[in-house]
C-alpha cells in the first residue's frame, strides 16, 4: 500500500455512474500525470468501472473505495482492483484483504484507533474526515506516537487546504475529489480532467 501512497500527492476519489466512461476518465487523469484513482462503491456500475480502468488503462492504478463488507473485498479482487479502501477500521476487513493478498487502506480518527492498527501490523493508513477531525494538528501530534504510520488524509479537502496536510512527514498524499468534480465528468470534460490532474499532481 505505501508504494501505491507515494505514487504522487493526489489520489483522486470518484464516483461513476456510466462504467463507458471510466477508460476515458483514466486517460485523463494519465495525461494529467496522475496515475492512482479510487472508484468509491456508490454506484452499481462502480466494479464495471473498475474491470475497464484495470483492463484498458494498464498504467493506471486502480482501487475499490467505500469498502464496508468483506463481500465488497471480494468484489474488488474479483473485478481485477490493485487496492480497496475503507471509511472505518474493522479487524476482520484487515484480516480478509490479507487473505486476498489485497493492499488495504482503512481509514481511522482516534489515536486508539491507530493503536489498534498498528497492533495488526499496519503502517499505511487513511485518515477520515480529515478536516472535521482535527486536520493537519491532529495528524502532527500522532506523528511522535506512531511514527511509522503513513497517512492519506481524505474528506473536505481542496486545492487551497491539501498542501497543509502534504508539508507533515507522515502523510505521502491527500485524497479527494477536487481534482475530479462529478459535474466536470458527467459534462465528459476530459480536458479540464487532465488540467485539474496536473494541477494536483504538482500539489
Amino acid at each position: 500500500m505505501r508504494t501505491i501512497m507515494t505514487k504522487g500527492p493526489m489520489l483522486p476519489v470518484v464516483t461513476i455512474d456510466d462504467a463507458a466512461i471510466a477508460g476515458d476518465l483514466a486517460a485523463a487523469l494519465l495525461e494529467g500525470g496522475i496515475t492512482v484513482i479510487e472508484v468509491t462503491l456508490r454506484t452499481p456500475q462502480a466494479l464495471a468501472a473498475v474491470a475497464q480502468i484495470a483492463r484498458d488503462q494498464p498504467a493506471m492504478t486502480v482501487g475499490v473505495g467505500t469498502v464496508i463488507q468483506q463481500r465488497d473485498l471480494d468484489a474488488a479482487h474479483d473485478a481485477g482492483a490493485h487496492f480497496a479502501v475503507s471509511p472505518g477500521f474493522i479487524p476482520a476487513l484487515v484480516d480478509h484483504a490479507q487473505s486476498l493478498n489485497l493492499p488495504y487502506l482503512p481509514g481511522i480518527q482516534t489515536a486508539s484507533e491507530a493503536l489498534q492498527a498498528v497492533r495488526m501490523g499496519l503502517t499505511e493508513l487513511k485518515f477520515f474526515p480529515a478536516l472535521s477531525s482535527g486536520g493537519p494538528a491532529h495528524l502532527a501530534q500522532l506523528q511522535p506516537l506512531f511514527p511509522e504510520l503513513l497517512f492519506c488524509p481524505t474528506g473536505g479537502l481542496d486545492f487551497d487546504n491539501a498542501a497543509a496536510f502534504l508539508a507533515l512527514s507522515n502523510v505521502a498524499c491527500v485524497g479527494g475529489s477536487f481534482a475530479t468534480p462529478k459535474a466536470i465528468i458527467t459534462a465528459r470534460d476530459w480536458p479540464a480532467i487532465t488540467s485539474l490532474a496536473a494541477r494536483a499532481s504538482q500539489l
